[in-house]
Parts: C-alpha cells; structure tokens; sequence
C-alpha cells in the first residue's frame, strides 16, 4: 500500500475498476427518494432516480457524507498519511463534512489533506486519479495534494439539460438563471465555473446544443494532451455516438471515459444530460 492514500466521494464517478486499481476510498453521499432513502451507487441507482423525477412521483433530494462517516473512511486506509478530494463546496457541504472528518482523527495520528476540487463528476475524478497515481508511484502528501489540486484546474466541465427547472429546485442555480433556459423554449448549455453551476450558451434547439456542446469541447481541447469524459443520465445512445465524434475529432486525445451519472448529481439535472469533461494533461 501507498504511504499516501486517497479518498473521494461519490459523485467522481470513476471509471470501472480505478477504484480498486489504486486502493482510492469512496465514501457515498445520501440519497432520498420520497420515504426512502439510501447511498449513492450501492442503494440507490441512477436509474431510480432518472424514474422518479420522469414520472413526477416522489420528491428527489441529496445529502452529505457525515464528518463520522468520513472520520470511519479515514481510519480505514491504514495510512498516516490521506489526500482527500471531493466535489465543489459551492455546490454541496461534503467537502466541510471531510474536514470535519479530518479534524476528528488528528489526535489518532491521521494526518488528512482535504481537497476541494471546485468542479464534480469527472472533472473530479480526473483530479483523483492523478493524486492516486502520485501516490502509487511514492509520492509523499505534498506532492499527491499538489497532483489533485493541478489536474482539477486544468479541467473544464461542460453539459446540456433539457431543462434547468432540477438545477433551480435543487437550489445549484438561480431563478434568475434558470430564466435563461425558459424564453422562446431555448435548450441552455452549462459549464462549471468557480465551483458554481453557471449559463455558457442558448441554443435555439436540442440538436443544435448538442453540436455546440462538441465543438465547445474540440476547441477547449485544441492540439492537447487530453483526458476526456463523456456523462449522461438516460441517454445512453446519445452519449456513445457523442464520444465516438470527439474521438475522431480530438487530435491529442490520450483517454476518453463514457459513464452515466450517478443518482446525486441526476437529481439535480435531470434525465436528458448530455456532459463533457476536458482534462488537459
């Protein structure tokens, strides 16, 4: 095992098997489905939620990790040392519940460097497997915080939603921001920027977005060395035909990841999402 472990949170969605690859803690958020509720990717999919928020039929809401369920997560790793790297603290308390984790094993001897990513989803998990990658090749703490905090500001997130009405319910955008995607039924692009959800583009219709959500990726991505995702909650043929255009389109493309988004983040987007993560290396 590393001298260094790493711990991320659920909605980093890595790759099949990078998890256990690079022995990288994951610790779910909370889910709740009307009465029910559950973790992230063990008790609830995506699938029930992109169904519950189709058919209108129960309420749809996330929660944090608590600081105890980190703290466990902490003393799990076996390692005095833990770089701990989660999605944006503008947009959900996980990170501030890790740090709290954090200062609840300090006196065990556990030293954990929290991380906030200022992004989610792949744009995360990029930043966490270059910090586990650092880690398995012996870097010391400095170092593997130094590699998630450099890949994390080197990526751009970028997505489609048939509509913004989750993002405002779920309180990720304004109402006055929400307005954007509502006038003469125009289908809103999306990046991450700061940490914060926020308006790129209108679009006057589905497939024009979908375009203009290529060509914003192939121009981010220029001649670079890069890392692509591609997300989606529900559309998974869309999805696949979209990576298939950037593969053939990105020149410098080194990996390129095809995964729906897990139950936390489609609560609050909502069936249709269609998003592109651009890592550059």
């Amino acid at each position: 095992m590393s001298r260094v472990a790493v711990v991320t949170d659920s909605t980093a969605y890595l790759p099949e098997g990078i998890a256990a690859k690079h022995e990288i803690g994951v610790v779910p958020l909370h889910v709740v489905l009307g009465l029910r509720s559950g973790t992230e990717g063990i008790q609830v999919a995506p699938a029930d939620v992109a169904s519950a928020l189709t058919e209108r039929r129960v309420d749809v809401s996330t929660s944090r990790p608590t600081p105890s369920e980190f703290a466990a997560a902490y003393r799990e790793c076996g390692c005095p040392c833990i770089v701990s790297v989660h999605l944006s603290g503008a947009l959900s308390g996980t990170v501030e519940a890790a740090r709290l984790g954090a200062e609840e094993v300090l006196a065990e001897g556990i030293e954990v460097r929290v991380v906030d990513s200022g992004t989610i989803a792949m744009g995360l998990g990029f930043a966490v497997i270059a910090a586990a990658e650092a880690a398995t090749s012996g870097a010391d703490v400095d170092a593997v915080e130094a590699a998630a905090t450099k890949t994390a500001a080197a990526t751009e997130t970028l997505f489609y939603v048939d509509t913004l009405e989750h993002l405002r319910r779920g309180g990720r955008i304004g109402a006055a921001a929400a307005l954007f995607g509502t006038a003469l039924a125009v289908k809103p692009l999306l990046h991450v920027v700061d940490g914060r959800i926020a308006p790129l583009e209108k679009v006057r219709t589905a497939s024009k977005a979908l375009a203009r959500l290529e060509d914003l990726a192939v121009g981010i991505a220029g001649d670079d060395a890069v890392d692509l995702a591609v997300h989606h909650l529900a559309a998974p043929d869309k999805a696949g035909a979209l990576a298939d255009r950037l593969r053939a389109r990105v020149t410098g493309l080194a990996s390129l990841h095809v995964s729906e988004v897990g139950a936390v983040v489609g609560a609050h987007v909502g069936p249709g999402l269609l998003g592109v993560v651009v890592s550059r290396r």
